[in-house]
C-alpha cells in the first residue's frame, strides 16, 4: 500500500477502472490525486478514489466497520465532502441521511454553529432543527405536525429522541469542522457519542483521514472514531507527505 501510494503521487493517471487481486485495507488511498496546483490548495485531493466504483465501496465498508451491531438511527455528512461518503454510508445502512450545511443555504428553521476550517478561516455551519430534535409531548415524530396533504397517510414510525448519529466526513485535519458538527448534533439533543449514562448508546465520527493534530485528537479520545489509513502511513498522512 506505501509503494502505490508512493506511485499515485509520480503518476496522477492511475487506472481509475483496475482492482487488485489482493484489497488489504485502505487499498484505495492509493487513487487519491497529489495537489498540481500550489498552496493555495489541500495538499491531497481524496475525491478521486470515489471515480473508483470498488474503490468507494471498500471505503465506506471500512469506515462503517467499526460501527457493526451498533444502533445508528441517521446519518448527517458535513457540506461539502462529507456528503458523498455520507450518503453512500446511508444507503449501505439503510438509514436517512442530514446535510450539516454551510450558513445561508436552508430555507427552513435552522441553528447555527461558527467554527475555524482547517486552512485558519472563520465560518458558520447550520443543520435544520426538524430532524434531529426531540417531538412534541405525546408526538412520535421529531417532525412535528403533519401538513393537511399527508394526513391520513401511513407512515413509518420515526426513532425516538436522542436520535443517535453517525457523523461523515472527508477528513479531519485540524478537527475544527467536525468539532462543530458534533456540537450542532448534540445541542438538538442527538447522540455522537455516549457520555456516562448507561441509557445512551454511543454510536461516533467516521472520515478517511483523522490526522494526530490537537483537535484530532480531541475528537479521537471522546468520541468513537473510524478512519481508513493504516497505522504505518498515518505518519505520512500528519506530516502531508
Amino acid at each position: 500500500l506505501h509503494v502505490q501510494c508512493l506511485q499515485c503521487l509520480q503518476c496522477p493517471r492511475m487506472d481509475l477502472c483496475h482492482v487488485p487481486a489482493s484489497r488489504e485495507k485502505g487499498w484505495y488511498l492509493a487513487l487519491m490525486a497529489p495537489n498540481v496546483k500550489g498552496p493555495n490548495y489541500a495538499w491531497l485531493d481524496p475525491s478521486r478514489l470515489y471515480c473508483h466504483p470498488q474503490g468507494l465501496q471498500d471505503c465506506v465498508a471500512d469506515l462503517l466497520q467499526p460501527f457493526q451491531g451498533d444502533a445508528i438511527d441517521m446519518v448527517a455528512g458535513i457540506d461539502a465532502m462529507g456528503f458523498i461518503l455520507g450518503a453512500a454510508a446511508a444507503a449501505t445502512l439503510q438509514k436517512g441521511f442530514l446535510a450539516i450545511r454551510k450558513a445561508g443555504h436552508l430555507c427552513v428553521q435552522t441553528v447555527a454553529q461558527p467554527y475555524t476550517d482547517y486552512s485558519g478561516r472563520e465560518k458558520v455551519m447550520e443543520v435544520r432543527t426538524d430532524a434531529i430534535s426531540p417531538g412534541e409531548p405525546g408526538g412520535c415524530s421529531p417532525f412535528g405536525g403533519l401538513p393537511g396533504w399527508a394526513r391520513g397517510i401511513h407512515l413509518q414510525p420515526l426513532p425516538p429522541p436522542g436520535l443517535r448519529i453517525l457523523l461523515v466526513d472527508q477528513w479531519v485535519e485540524t478537527g475544527g469542522t467536525m468539532r462543530a458538527a458534533i456540537e450542532l448534533v448534540e445541542r438538538l439533543e442527538g447522540v455522537v457519542a455516549a457520555p456516562p449514562h448507561p441509557m445512551c448508546v454511543p454510536t461516533g465520527v467516521a472520515a478517511i483521514c483523522m490526522e494526530n493534530s490537537e483537535g484530532g485528537k480531541w475528537i479521537q479520545e471522546r468520541y468513537k472514531c473510524s478512519h481508513c489509513v493504516p497505522p504505518r502511513l498515518q505518519p505520512r498522512f500528519d506530516q502531508h507527505q
